[in-house]
């Protein structure tokens, strides 16, 4: 992103902010008819796109050469051309009325200019993925086999794409237009008003002393940051630039250490209440309120960190590693004492649960997080500071929305040309009718959509394609919809392109296919419980109360027994048949049976009596 310089700098913080009073008025005071607030939030983007972000790595970062300017005028035309025509947008009659000249060029030029800023905001990935679908609806038809599309003129191809809600102005945009963009502010004022540095100080407070505090830090302040930030490589540039060096100092490695804060950074992505924007866009595919999707989430993003948590503190008993100085760490009194600072957190989740809209909720989250700032001198926010929490919080949309909008030409493509149909078929055709199978395969395309895409994108893209499959296949459509989001996150930490272990590797000096492979093998439990919740839909809280609560006490016996299996150490160091067995009693502890589950898990209980007894 370029760093501008002087009177530009001042008008474009002005933009910015201008940017961020439109979608809270709109929030406030209602959105406006949704094809038109999609088109809005992308006119106030994608000119801006071409401002902030240079054409490569070479261009100048200090200055806007005419070359962007122009395209930057460009890209607002499509856009103003809806705001001023959006009457008669709205009342044509889709493959009816014909598409005019000026139509077809300022669609063609939307698409093209879209595709040009993914490339220069997300990467090649995605911005080629985008362009591959844009022209299987025209080329579609030349290609042979099960591939084969129907044939649509390039008109059709335009006013899919440009003048209807089902192309780049899909729901995929609608989100990021609402919901996304006001959650972003939320966040940069919980930055402003101190409960972000709060998050810090409380996991320094209480997990910073026990063995391997450092890495004990990292997973929970992590954890809660990562609710917050819904980015797995900021959330390791956040919380990592601190914690990293903590436990390098302590006696964990470079690699364990980057491993440790790649895990829990992108674990944030699935923690309640504030997850990533792809959360919002399941919510709006499934046609169910955003606290469904939080209720779901809860307990695999538990045992998610508690896995993680019990490996850290069995490696750092392994190691014999201490924790820091309680001189070192903050007063467990002093952090009590600004226990205020998780209300609006706690305010905003409690309306989510009790049924608002999660603009409303978050709009008095917005408000909250205002107030407590007032109490502490360090953060109390005035007009500066407000105005400075809705341009950070703004900032952070670019790559959402650019992403949404190109994603929804994917997902055009797929609802156009009916490739989804063909996908489904293909999926069938391979998994051979086993759902299991099936599974698999789903995984491995989200892992392999996520190594090149953020995570919106890639679960956009994977759930428009393989999720009918999974459905299709009897799963529920919550679990399949929860199932391609998990294994869109987890390839943040799947190698051999694992963003957040680099991210986290350039930090703790180590190797990065090392630190990969290390957070890998941390992360085990997150490559086995989604596929526990498609067959367990206690694990996502649906299955009634005694159901749910033997689903929980099986998730805790697994992270616990895999844990202990994965280390080799419980008091003293396992040998080779007690970590298998350790970790094949973790995992029939996830089995959908009570009476197997039962079983799993007095088996881990009596060999934790007995190994605790031996030592």
């Amino acid at each position: 992103m370029r760093k501008l310089k002087g009177p530009l700098k001042t008008v474009i913080y002005l933009y910015v902010v201008a940017m961020g009073l439109f979608h809270l008025y709109t929030a406030t005071f209602g959105s406006l008819e949704a094809y038109l607030q999609r088109n809005v939030h992308l006119l106030w983007i994608l000119p801006l796109t071409f401002i902030l972000y240079p054409a490569s790595k070479a261009g100048p970062k200090d200055e806007v050469p005419p070359f962007d300017w122009a395209l930057a005028v460009l890209a607002a035309c499509p856009g103003l051309y809806v705001i001023f025509n959006y009457e008669s947008i709205i009342y044509r009659v889709i493959q009816v009325d014909p598409v005019t000249t000026v139509q077809l060029l300022l669609g063609t030029l939307l698409t093209l200019l879209l595709l040009e800023g993914t490339r220069r905001v997300v990467g090649w990935p995605l911005a080629v993925i985008g362009g591959l679908f844009a022209a299987y609806m025209y080329f579609g038809h030349f290609l042979p086999g099960i591939a084969k599309g129907f044939p649509f003129s390039f008109h059709r191809v335009i006013e899919h794409l440009y003048l209807t809600d089902e192309g780049i102005f899909s729901s995929s945009l609608g989100v990021s237009a609402t919901y996304v963009m006001i959650f972003l502010i939320f966040g940069g004022f919980l930055e402003k008003s101190g409960i972000g540095p709060y998050f810090m100080d409380l996991a320094q407070a209480f997990a910073g002393h026990s063995p391997g505090g450092p890495a004990k830090i990292a997973v929970v302040s992590s954890a809660m940051f990562g609710s917050i930030s819904g980015s797995a490589v900021a959330n390791v540039y956040a919380t990592g630039t601190f914690t990293i060096p903590l436990m390098k100092r302590t006696g964990y490695s470079p690699t364990f250490a980057g491993a440790v804060e790649a895990v829990a950074s992108s674990g944030g992505q699935v923690m309640p209440p504030i997850m990533g924007a792809g959360a919002f866009i399941m919510a709006s595919f499934l046609g169910i309120p955003y606290k469904n999707i939080i209720i779901a989430a809860f307990v695999p993003a538990l045992l998610y960190y508690v896995a993680v948590f019990v490996m850290v503190h069995v490696r750092a008993l392994k190691r014999g590693l201490t924790g820091l100085p309680r001189e070192e760490l903050p007063s467990r009194i002093s952090v009590l004492k600004r226990v205020y600072l998780v209300v609006p957190l706690v305010g905003l989740v409690t309306m989510l649960l009790y049924g608002y809209t999660p603009m409303r909720a978050a709009m008095a989250g917005i408000a909250m997080a205002w107030i407590v700032s007032l109490f502490d001198p360090r953060y109390r926010m005035g007009p500066k500071a407000v105005l400075d929490a809705i341009h950070d919080g703004s900032m952070n949309i670019f790559v959402v929305a650019i992403a949404c909008a190109t994603a929804g030409i994917v997902v055009g493509s797929v609802t156009l040309t009916g490739l989804g149909f063909k996908v489904v078929s293909l999926i069938f055709s391979l998994a051979r009718n086993i759902p299991f199978l099936a599974l698999l395969l789903v995984m491995l395309l989200s892992i392999l959509l996520g190594m090149g895409l953020p995570t919106t994108a890639a679960y956009i893209v994977a759930s428009a394609l393989t999720v009918p499959a999974l459905v299709k296949l009897g799963f529920p459509a919550l679990a399949s919809h929860m199932f391609v989001f998990y294994f869109a996150i987890i390839s943040a930490i799947t190698p051999p392109v694992a963003l957040a272990a680099y991210a986290a590797s350039s930090l703790a000096g180590s190797n990065p296919d090392e630190t990969g492979f290390q957070a890998m093998r941390l992360g085990l439990l997150a490559f086995i419980v989604p596929y526990a919740f498609c067959y367990d839909g206690g694990l996502l809280l649906q299955e009634g109360f005694l159901w749910d609560i033997f689903a929980l006490l099986g998730g805790f016996g697994a992270a616990v027994a895999i844990g202990w299996g994965i280390e080799g150490f419980l008091r003293r160091s396992l040998s080779f048949w007690s970590r298998v067995l350790f970790l094949v009693m973790g995992i029939l502890c996830l089995w959908p049976s009570t009476p197997i589950r039962l079983l799993a898990l007095a088996v881990v209980f009596g060999a934790y009596i007995f190994h605790r007894r031996a030592s």
